[in-house]
């Protein structure tokens, strides 16, 4: 899917039908035929439309002729099983001549956010502007989704105090493998970002530069963000592991004292309810008065002695 827009007098967003001078085009999942239309009316190498199509892309920067290609890692969040995971894509910017390119395999929350006029100071003309406010926006959604992680893995963890179930650890599983692809892109982006310092465009203007260091400042905190939940998860998986066995073994020992003063009733009537001369209270009105005294007596010195032996 392509969509061009461009920035008006007043800064909002105009949705346009063709190809204009400081327009952006944002292209979504294209097919092979939408790519072609763009190679030829922006003279862009097929090779640069293409490399944000391979979820496996890593970040990087590449330059030809007047083009120049920047991949950086984007994060996404999607629902799977009802439950909301975290993950990571590349996104090509290409800076031309004429226009901003951008090119996603799946529509993006941040560039969304420029669709819908939320960024303001926003003009697609303003090309290399444009790219940092774009890279400003990855890193602070990079810190929000980190935050929800770390809000996610605390309720979990709350609800795995009382659990015996792996369902809580599978969650807390997917958590801590969101934390790794989060780190491992954000570290590749750190890369790509420090390269951008050294390019003619970044150094144009005071204020690009400025806003350049911000996004790497923001990208270093969402690093060691990253890092110190991933330690955090990876200790906790294995302190709850724990506590779900030990939590078993308390549900076992519970079982193991209610088998054994049930067992007391069973033994004891058995004994009175043999078959032969000589059995105590045999001959009473009242024998089952007594054998059943005698049950719940034993039966409360039973649980009295578990009780103090921290049974129950």
């Amino acid at each position: 899917m392509i969509s061009i827009y461009k920035s008006l007098e007043d800064g909002k967003l105009s949705s346009l039908n063709n190809i204009e001078h400081g327009c952006w085009i944002n292209i979504i999942a294209p097919t092979e035929e939408e790519l072609l239309l763009i190679n030829k009316k922006t003279s862009v190498p097929m090779e640069f439309l293409k490399a944000a199509l391979d979820e496996e892309e890593t970040s990087r920067i590449d330059i030809e002729d007047n083009n120049i290609l920047f991949i950086l890692d984007i994060p996404f969040t999607e629902m799977e099983d009802n439950s909301l995971i975290y993950d990571t894509y590349p996104l090509a910017i290409i800076h031309t001549e004429n226009a901003i390119i951008t090119i996603c395999l799946k529509n993006s929350k941040i560039l969304k956010d420029f669709i819908d006029n939320k960024i303001k100071s926003f003009y697609t003309f303003k090309r290399s502007r444009f790219i940092l406010q774009i890279l400003y926006r990855i890193a602070s959604y990079y810190l929000v989704y980190l935050r929800q992680i770390d809000k996610k893995s605390l309720l979990v963890e709350q609800r795995l105090h009382k659990s015996m179930k792996n369902k809580e650890l599978i969650q807390l599983l997917s958590l801590e493998k969101s934390l790794v692809y989060f780190s491992t892109s954000l570290k590749s982006n750190e890369i790509t970002l420090e390269k951008m310092l050294k390019l003619k465009i970044m150094q144009k203007y005071p204020e690009d530069q400025d806003i350049l260091e911000d996004v790497i400042i923001e990208n270093k905190q969402a690093i060691e963000m990253a890092n110190i939940y991933s330690n955090i998860l990876s200790g906790t998986m294995d302190a709850f592991a724990s506590v779900i066995s030990n939590n078993l073994n308390i549900v076992m020992k519970l079982l193991a004292s209610v088998t054994i003063v049930m067992s007391i009733p069973n033994m004891i009537s058995g004994m009175f309810g043999m078959n032969l001369n000589g059995i105590p209270f045999a001959s009473s009105k009242i024998g089952f008065l007594y054998v059943t005294s005698i049950i719940a007596f034993v039966c409360i010195i039973s649980i009295i002695i578990l009780y103090k032996k921290d049974m129950f």
